[in-house]
């Protein structure tokens, strides 16, 4: 698109030396601590509704194993599975009974070792997700635990003969009271996810023997799931009586014991060539930088929230107008805090949250905005994740029931809050913000069940597969599948899009996201339109009159190109709209620029 000249960045990443001694002490310092997944991206396989390889409407690992070609196609170097444990599926994997086995629907212990040996063959990292807050309650581990204070699981999880006042995330109150044990357990999520006693240092040594079973097995590191969680604070006291939902994490986020317990896992990994990332909700940049700075460091990467608050308040169920200033000031902020000292997650999408283009982007202009949203961020410095659907546009479902639901935080929400509002406003609510929505079966082709399986699937498909699938895409140049190739391939063939500084113009810009990365003497300049409307766009200074060359742009090089019109009402305008924008040099709506500069 808009002459791309990839083979020109070759040059680039093969040159041996850089002009300022910064840089090339940071290359250096990158080649000692052997940070492989710093030049890496990676896919997220949320395998339920992946690809069904046995007929039975569930996605599997060997659906899983049939499509690692087309994973590797896209240009990552990594796969990241959520949770493939044996679960009573109370929140899809997230309340584990067995941590050293694969669920049932999903296959076998033996058919994963098949995929971790495939994806190794086209030289594909795997790592898996260590959900250590809690177990199901379903596990063996609870199943003793609840029989009594005299027995060896007695103190695996957190009981108390009287609770506190502490709220649950997803359902209700933070403690159920068990009948058998004639006490209550803490779950901070579902009623099926008792939270276990990382105080406890059988527990904890237990932690470390699931890491080894799959570290042996040649799994290449770790997703850690709210891992910020597991230390409570002693003696377990009050929250703060006036905040719904999360009115005890003070006592629970980053509690006093955390960076020590994870001091302990993190030699465990330090015997393997493997590498953690860490999930942490509420997570600051300064408590980050805790966990993946220092002597102490104890993950190689924190999650980041901040980006994904764009268009809501703490949670995406409570939704705001979508603020392109609040996402450029989160990007931004973790861009400068971390900048020689740690390294990024960079992601949009995952299973925790809506499709993108129907929260940040836009359905009308779904091509566009796409190709755009995988620019604003992928070229950021840090490891990006793809989440599966992400490159092609999926976007959200809107089911007109809540009966149709099957996420508990989605059904929690609708049945906990905003009861006086009418029904229609309240599905609306869960329209915007279900985690359900990243959860509908991949769109393979266009045939029944959009290619995910020969029969009915366990979840609703987005009618929209007709026209967004896979198979369409590849076909299509200008598609989003083969843009995010294009995306991928450059920053792969680049030590300024891997390595080099970041600068952001125009902070307070409300439809424009620019941004700069430099190593040595080249530069990249990435600007991203977030407007619906044609806008003007101003170069920076530094750049006018030099000479760059333009290496990515989501807009064909020909007058108009309709992917996606639906009528011819809608193309008229789409082309009108366009055409305005170039006759005027203004950036078209959702348009997206890469270019590439020399500045000696």
């Amino acid at each position: 698109m808009c002459n791309e000249n990839l083979k020109e960045n070759e040059k680039e990443i093969k040159e041996s030396s850089v002009n300022n001694s910064a840089d090339g002490r940071q290359e250096k310092s990158a080649e000692k601590e052997k940070d492989w997944y710093k030049r890496m991206a990676f896919y997220q396989i949320w395998v339920r509704s992946f690809a069904d390889g046995n007929g039975d409407g569930i996605g599997d690992l060997y659906g899983v194993y049939d499509k690692l070609e087309y994973v590797k196609s896209l240009g990552v170097d990594g796969i990241w599975f959520s949770p493939l444990y044996p679960s009573p599926n109370a929140d899809f994997g997230y309340d584990i009974s067995d941590y050293k086995d694969i669920h049932p629907d999903y296959g076998t212990l033996d058919q994963f070792k098949k995929v971790l040996h495939k994806a190794h063959e086209l030289g594909l990292k795997v790592i898996m997700d260590l959900v250590i807050n809690h177990t199901s309650d379903e596990h063996p581990w609870f199943i003793e635990s609840r029989k009594g204070k005299d027995n060896p699981y007695s103190d695996y999880y957190i009981w108390r003969d009287k609770p506190n006042n502490w709220d649950s995330i997803f359902d209700g109150k933070a403690w159920e009271y068990d009948e058998q044990r004639g006490q209550y357990y803490l779950h901070l999520f579902a009623k099926k996810q008792p939270d276990l006693n990382m105080d406890n240092e059988k527990v904890r040594e237990e932690v470390k023997s699931i890491m080894r079973f799959w570290l042996d097995m040649g799994v290449d590191g770790f997703r850690e799931d709210v891992i910020n969680f597991i230390s409570k604070k002693e003696g377990l006291p009050n929250g703060l009586p006036f905040i719904p939902a999360v009115n005890g994490m003070p006592y629970y986020k980053d509690g006093p014991h955390i960076h020590e317990y994870l001091g302990e896992f993190r030699q465990v990994c330090n015997e393997y060539d493997c590498f953690q990332i860490g999930e942490g909700p509420m997570t600051t940049v300064n408590s980050a930088l805790k966990y993946v700075t220092g002597e102490n460091k104890s993950l190689d990467m924190m999650i980041s929230f901040d980006h994904m608050l764009a268009d809501c308040l703490f949670t995406q169920y409570i939704h705001r107008p979508f603020s392109l200033i609040k996402l450029k000031k989160a990007f931004t902020k973790w861009q400068l805090a971390l900048a020689g000292r740690a390294w990024n997650s960079l992601y949009l999408e995952n299973h925790d949250h809506p499709r993108i283009i129907s929260r940040y982007g836009s359905e009308y202009y779904h091509r566009e905005s796409g190709t755009m949203l995988a620019v604003c961020y992928l070229f950021l410095q840090g490891t990006p994740f793809i989440y599966q659907g992400q490159e092609i546009g999926m976007t959200n479902i809107r089911l007109n029931s809540i009966d149709k639901y099957v996420d508990v935080s989605s059904i929690a929400n609708y049945n906990t809050y905003h009861l006086k509002d009418s029904e229609e406003k309240r599905l609306r609510r869960i329209h915007l913000s279900s985690r359900d929505s990243a959860r509908t079966p991949i769109q393979w082709n266009d045939s029944k069940y959009a290619g995910f399986s020969t029969v009915k699937p366990w979840f609703y498909v987005n009618p929209n597969y007709k026209k967004i699938n896979v198979a369409a895409e590849e076909k299509d140049e200008f598609s989003i599948l083969n843009f995010y190739r294009k995306c991928l391939s450059l920053r792969r063939n680049s030590k300024a899009l891997l390595y080099g500084n970041y600068k952001e113009y125009y902070p307070n810009d409300p439809n424009v996201y620019m941004y700069e990365r430099s190593y040595g003497t080249v530069s990249y300049l990435i600007i991203c339109s977030f407007a619906k409307i044609p806008v003007k766009v101003t170069i920076p200074e530094k750049y006018i009159g030099k000479r760059g060359q333009l290496m990515l742009c989501n807009y064909p090089d020909r007058k108009q190109y309709i992917r996606y019109g639906d009528n011819m009402f809608q193309d008229l305008v789409r082309s009108e709209m366009c055409t305005y924008a170039v006759r005027h040099g203004m950036y078209r709506p959702y348009e997206t620029r890469v270019y590439r500069f020399r500045i000696d």
